[in-house]
């Protein structure tokens, strides 16, 4: 193990993962529950996105769900809401820079999911 790993494993263990302030946590607690990476994604696939658009894009999600998550992203800076003032009104949703950061990992962590369900697979087969 080299010096750097030694460091960052130190700094994990002194903060992770049953203390309150820990990064990981934090980070999970943003993006957690049914909704909110489907969202992202979608967001993330479509650029600017109108609620509508996202409705229809995410299957079996309900107006109230998907108001919901989408305020808790926003408050959260994950994404950006703006309204214009016409008739009817138009309501578009984008990426904040701080989530557009969150991407390549959400990307990776997939990979990582797509590796444990075919080694799960594997071993329920045997």
């Amino acid at each position: 193990m080299t010096m750097k790993n030694d460091q960052n494993n130190s700094a994990c263990r002194d903060n992770c993962p049953c203390m309150e302030d820990c990064p990981l946590g934090s980070a999970l607690r943003l993006i957690g529950g049914k909704w909110k990476v489907p969202i992202l994604c979608a967001l993330n696939q479509d650029g600017i996105t109108r609620y509508n658009e996202l409705k229809r894009k995410i299957r079996g999600i309900t107006n109230t769900m998907l108001a919901s998550s989408l305020k808790e992203l926003e408050e959260d800076g994950l994404i950006c809401r703006k309204q214009y003032m016409e008739m009817p009104v138009r309501v578009e949703y984008a990426l904040t820079d701080l989530c557009s950061d969150l991407m390549p990992i959400l990307k990776q962590l997939a990979h990582w999911g797509i590796q444990v369900q075919e080694s799960e697979y594997t071993l329920n087969k045997n």
